[in-house]
């Protein structure tokens, strides 16, 4: 057996059994990852793969223990090559970072700008998505850290910890009636046309969960992933906006009215999340303590190697 068959069947469970994408994946034949994954099976002496004719139809009992061998195995072969480069080219290879596109606009430029500073032979590789594209990202080892506020407290296979808190604010335009209103409610933001992000960005599901809470269903007129669309589209007169506090702070805008929804929506919390089991590089470790002073190397390591995979803001 060799690390191409281990890597054959862990891409094919990956890519839904589906061959053909197996093989573009992996930029070999189908044929020559069948092969592989027959030879397996056949010095095993077990089915990893239950098939119908040629196709593969399921991931048979078996088959799931040895996927679970291969994922330990494959996950130790990358943190070999991460050893390699940590001691081999002195504080320099790439980072790779998943985050959406809130935290890569707002939040990331200047602790990578530090990272750079401080490692100028570091190269950065940003990777942008949903969560969960993000959390697939570190699972699938293209990412080594990622930044989101949803979904990354799901996955078992990821240590998250809290980054920083932050809250939702509501942009307007400065001649809006509301713009004026001293305590806003939400029954005020539900009675205008509302443009906030897609259901599964930047803290969206808080947003849905407060007016729910108050049986209150707003007008959503426009959803998008951008805050810069947001903003943009409330100034054209589509509506009034809610967006992360991020996207305001650092770039403030002079022709819209801001106010905090902290009080109405609540607030919400960034984690930073790494693959258990991953090797983490020196500067990987300084990359977190840049992004939050909450972060530092010996917490990470400890969530990294205990059983404990978050802490209190």
């Amino acid at each position: 057996m060799n690390l191409h068959q281990f890597r054959f069947v862990q891409e094919a469970a990956r890519r839904n059994l589906n061959l053909t994408e197996t093989a573009k994946a992996l930029h070999t034949s189908q044929p020559g990852v069948s092969k592989a994954i027959i030879e397996l099976e056949e010095e095993l002496g077990i089915e990893i793969f239950a098939r119908h004719g040629k196709r593969l139809k399921r991931i048979t009992e078996p088959g799931e223990h040895v996927l679970q061998s291969i994922e330990l195995i494959m996950r130790e072969v990358a943190n070999l090559k991460k050893i390699g480069e940590q001691f081999s080219t002195q504080d320099s290879g790439t980072l790779s970072i998943a985050t959406t596109h809130t935290q890569a606009r707002y939040v990331l430029p200047v602790p990578v700008a530090k990272l750079r500073e401080k490692y100028p032979k570091v190269n950065i590789s940003l990777h942008q998505g949903a969560p969960d594209q993000v959390a697939k990202m570190l699972l699938d080892d293209t990412a080594e850290i990622g930044i989101a506020t949803e979904s990354l407290s799901a996955y078992e296979d990821l240590v998250t910890l809290p980054c920083y808190e932050w809250q939702h604010v509501l942009v307007l335009p400065l001649d809006h009636p509301l713009a004026a209103k001293a305590n806003l409610s939400l029954a005020d933001i539900a009675s205008e046309p509302l443009i906030t992000y897609h259901p599964s960005f930047t803290g969206r599901s808080r947003i849905d969960q407060a007016f729910a809470a108050k049986k209150i269903t707003p007008r959503i007129a426009l959803e998008a992933i951008d805050s810069d669309v947001i903003k943009t589209y409330v100034r054209l007169g589509l509506g009034i906006g809610i967006v992360a506090e991020m996207a305001v702070q650092d770039d403030p805008v002079k022709d819209l009215a801001v106010r905090p929804l902290g009080n109405l929506l609540g607030m919400n919390v960034a984690r930073v999340a790494f693959k258990r089991g991953a090797y983490l590089r020196q500067f990987v470790y300084q990359f977190a303590e840049m992004l939050s002073d909450r972060l530092t190397a010996p917490l990470v390591t400890r969530a990294m190697t205990g059983p404990v995979n978050d802490y209190e803001l």
